[in-house]
């Protein structure tokens, strides 16, 4: 999926922040976990991300669409697979959303990270959730109330992007080297011991790791 020749011709989609959210770009999402889960995109799937909405981008949007680019979202979430979005310019709308979504993420050193606004405030769709959880919300109070742009560099400081490359190529090749060997089932499993982390008790949390373990060691016995 990955070659260190250049990344142009190894993203499995392009997600353009500027297109307006619609059924199309939901299916274009969908289209890719399904070719994930199916197994024709092996090792990383690579999402390229830049682009934001123009003024007035909310006119026409319905709860239903929103609601279903949402889930469709929360499955690329949850992939068997690892997922890394490449990111150039600035980003928002669409393209933020799935690169938050999105297990790695390499940026150019113009990305710059947007909040999109409509015409009142900024938008409250689940890129605040997602910014708060993987942040925290004093961190990023500017950003998602006011709309001020997280360039690439407070971006790599906050931890929202893992590497700041003007080629990404050499940091793709090198992540899908570091992923090659992860059983994506296994995966799946640490990534949601992550995410429950932050809102899980201790003692709860607890059962699902023994759970996780045990797995893990019933795997190296059958093998």
């Amino acid at each position: 999926m990955v070659s260190a020749a250049g990344f142009k011709d190894d993203v499995a989609v392009r997600i353009d922040g500027g297109t307006p959210l619609s059924a199309a770009l939901i299916e274009n999402v969908r289209t890719l976990c399904d070719r994930a889960e199916d197994g024709d995109l092996p090792g990383l799937v690579v999402i390229g991300v830049g682009g934001v909405p123009a003024d007035g981008w909310t006119r026409g949007l319905s709860v239903d669409i929103v609601s279903k680019w949402e889930r469709v979202l929360r499955r690329l979430e949850r992939l068997n697979v690892p997922t890394v979005a490449v990111a150039s310019g600035d980003c928002g709308g669409p393209a933020a959303d799935v690169m938050l979504a999105t297990d790695f993420r390499i940026a150019t050193p113009d990305t710059r990270l947007i909040v999109s606004v409509d015409q009142e405030a900024t938008w409250p769709g689940m890129s605040l959730y997602r910014l708060a959880r993987q942040v925290g919300p004093d961190r990023i109070r500017q950003a998602a109330l006011l709309g001020v742009p997280i360039d690439a560099t407070e971006a790599r400081q906050l931890g929202l992007i893992d590497e700041v490359a003007a080629d990404p190529a050499p940091a793709l090749a090198a992540l899908a080297e570091r992923a090659s060997g992860i059983a994506g089932k296994e995966l799946a499993i640490r990534r949601q011991l992550i995410f429950d982390a932050s809102r899980t008790a201790f003692e709860d949390a607890l059962g699902a790791h023994l759970a996780a373990c045990d797995r893990a060691l019933r795997r190296v016995t059958t093998s």
